[in-house]
């Protein structure tokens, strides 16, 4: 049954796209708006069919219905209920309803939102991509990668469940729908621009459309990067967060690029500058998200994160194709209408440092590109399988992360247009002062090397000059200059430097020390005491969990372990973390042994990575508050660009 209906719901969401997709493109270019209005109808068919299809696999998962193909997959009745529920997306076919049911929230949302523009020619060919995007998916579910596919239950089947990594800490809850909002959310602005490229109307007006949406996926994809972080640091038991591994690059390759166009695009309001950069940013991030997609789900990187290999690699590596060159024949097709009529005045200026800056964020986000596909291009060549790993991603990162960290300190201090030197004194002062602080905090404080005590002072600054901003706006406007995008982002900037500084120092400084113990035994690490105490164990019918009793400094004790899953036959580490304001610790044992045997236990003191946690925090709710409205200024519209440009030559700095 549940095989039958799901089925059904993928067929009825992939004629409902085709048929959207084909009925609008004949109202637009038949001028014919009003039937956008069948259109629409289309579309909220595509969104219900897509919460419909999860519905019924989540039912099939919870009644343990073996007879449907996903179901036999990854469904066990030993699975914990979260872990179930979370089982629809820790497979590849799984993964792909997860895509569609946000892709058709987003939908959804916007449907609502501009449920007054029936006639519009802009919101028309958005939806019409959108429904593109759609069909796509449910392609894939209705034919290569479908999930409801029934099949026999063999003899002698014994179900295994999600993968034991996927099932051993609840953010695998919530890290993946997280990420997925903030991929398939950049679809939104990627429509709206694609449609301003077709209808011609290449102005601000697609900009303020999809700012809030912008901003939105963007809080997403950063909130699922860190989510993914944490989840590796409690999990993967190499006491690490971030290991430049292909698929966490495949995340930070889009948020590089959409990082880059918030920024622009606060340009292109202001001055009108910067069309062609912006256009390129947004369809440059919807395509690495399907770039990224292809990394994960194609099979042909081997990854923790990576789904095996899949038929499907093919479908996203054409669509990659198809979007990028009909991005790219679009922006050159209306390459006259994007000139800009703005340019830069002056060096220091704001326009200049935010292009400074999209030059940095593009340059690190082809550097990334690079260490990411080079190995794949080169087994493509001559079959040759090569690895690309932490040296050369550190070496290459680190000199533009210190750039970026100095034009975040100077790009909101500086006026548009041009700075004066009297300006430019006053308020870099004291951004500078705390900057030089953090340096002599560090020295003091033990640190050493030219690049983590440069990249505290830097931090510092940037710091300083974000919480400026922050303090100047709240007192002139109250509540409302503390709302709103330019505040939400200084605040997002604020968080950027914590987790800057708790990457340098917990890299930095990092001790990792692996020692033997006896029952009653005590080692002596970076000055802390590490005390064996014995250990114990539990099983029920799904796992086997052997953990040691580990007291610290002669306080409280923790209890790294190692788990083994009956049905995988796999072993996991389980690491125990004493986190802290100035550093962690965080221990595991290497294997599964008896209670109370000696124990090999490796060390790991990793200082300030709480920093980067608290700084994921506060780069969400800096997206979260850039939501909201703050005060009203002036208009964006093309014609009010350069009025606004002499308004504010007339207004004091």
């Amino acid at each position: 049954m549940y095989s039958v209906i799901g089925l059904a719901a993928a067929v009825v969401g992939l004629s409902g796209s085709v048929l959207g997709v084909l009925g609008g493109a004949y109202a637009l270019t038949t001028s014919r708006l009003h039937l956008l209005r069948t259109v629409r109808t289309w579309a909220w068919i595509v969104s219900a069919t897509g919460v419909v299809m999860c519905v019924v696999m989540l039912r099939a998962l919870a009644v343990r219905d073996f007879t449907v193909d996903y179901v036999q997959q990854v469904g066990s009745p030993n699975t914990p209920t979260l872990y179930n529920i979370a089982a629809l997306w820790s497979s590849l076919e799984g993964s792909l309803l997860l895509w569609i049911l946000v892709l058709g929230g987003f939908t959804a949302a916007m449907l609502v939102k501009f449920r007054d523009r029936h006639d519009d020619a802009l919101f028309g060919w958005a939806l019409v991509v959108m429904l593109g995007v759609s069909a796509f998916f449910y392609a894939l579910v209705a034919g290569p990668a479908n999930p409801f596919t029934a099949v026999d239950i063999p003899v002698g089947f014994e179900p295994r469940g999600p993968n034991p990594l996927l099932q051993n800490h609840v953010l695998v809850a919530f890290h993946p729908p997280m990420l997925y909002l903030g991929y398939v959310g950049f679809t939104v602005p990627f429509a709206f621009a694609t449609a301003a490229l077709i209808t011609g109307r290449l102005g601000e007006g697609w900009l303020i459309e999809t700012r809030r949406w912008t901003v939105v996926a963007y809080g997403f994809l950063t909130g699922g990067i860190l989510l993914g972080a944490w989840w590796s640091y409690e999990v993967l038991g190499w006491g690490g967060y971030w290991a430049w591994d292909p698929v966490e690059n495949a995340s930070l390759l889009p948020w590089l690029t959409g990082t880059a166009y918030l920024h622009s695009v606060m340009v292109q309001e202001r001055r009108g500058m910067l069309r062609v950069w912006n256009l390129a940013l947004v369809c440059s991030t919807f395509c690495l998200t399907v770039l990224g997609t292809f990394i994960t789900r194609s099979g042909v990187i081997d990854s923790v994160h990576a789904f095996s290999d899949g038929p499907i690699g093919a479908w996203f590596l054409g669509l990659f194709g198809v979007v990028t060159f009909g991005s790219i024949g679009l922006i050159a097709w209306r390459g006259d209408q994007l000139r800009s009529p703005g340019s830069i005045d002056s060096p220091l200026s704001r326009e200049a440092s935010f292009l400074a800056n999209n030059l940095l964020f593009g340059a690190m986000a082809f550097v990334v590109l690079l260490g990411t596909v080079f190995p794949l291009l080169a087994e493509l060549w001559d079959g040759s399988r090569l690895t690309i790993g932490s040296p050369y991603f550190d070496s290459m990162a680190k000199p533009l992360g210190l750039l970026m960290l100095f034009l975040m300190a100077a790009a909101p201090i500086l006026p548009w247009r041009k700075a004066s030197g009297e300006v430019l004194s006053d308020r870099l002062f004291w951004p500078a002062v705390l900057g030089v602080v953090a340096m002599v905090v560090a020295l003091v404080y033990g640190g050493r090397g030219w690049a983590p005590v440069l990249a505290f002072g830097l931090g510092g600054f940037a710091g300083g000059s974000a919480l400026r901003q922050v303090v100047l706006a709240t007192r002139r406007h109250g509540w409302r200059g503390f709302v709103g995008r330019t505040n939400g982002g200084m605040i997002v900037h604020i968080g950027v430097v914590l987790v800057a500084v708790g990457l340098v120092a917990a890299d930095a400084y990092k001790v990792d020390r692996t020692v033997s113990l006896e029952v009653g035994e005590t080692a002596t690490v970076n000055g802390h005491t590490f005390t064996y105490l014995g250990g114990d164990g539990d099983q029920n019918s799904r796992r086997i969990r052997i953990w040691a009793d580990i007291q610290i400094d002669g306080e409280d004790v923790y209890q790294p372990a190692t788990t083994l899953y009956r049905e995988q036959g796999v072993v996991v580490p389980t690491p125990s973390v004493r986190p802290g304001f100035s550093e962690d610790l965080f221990l595991v044992t290497d294997a599964v042994q008896e209670p109370g045997q000696p124990v090999r236990l490796r060390v790991v003191i990793r200082p300030m990575v709480t920093w980067i946690w608290t700084g994921g925090m506060l780069m969400f709710a800096g997206t979260v508050l850039a939501v909201f409205p703050g005060r009203r200024r002036r208009g964006t519209e093309p014609v009010s660009v350069v009025s606004s440009e002499l308004a504010e030559q007339a207004t004091p700095a």
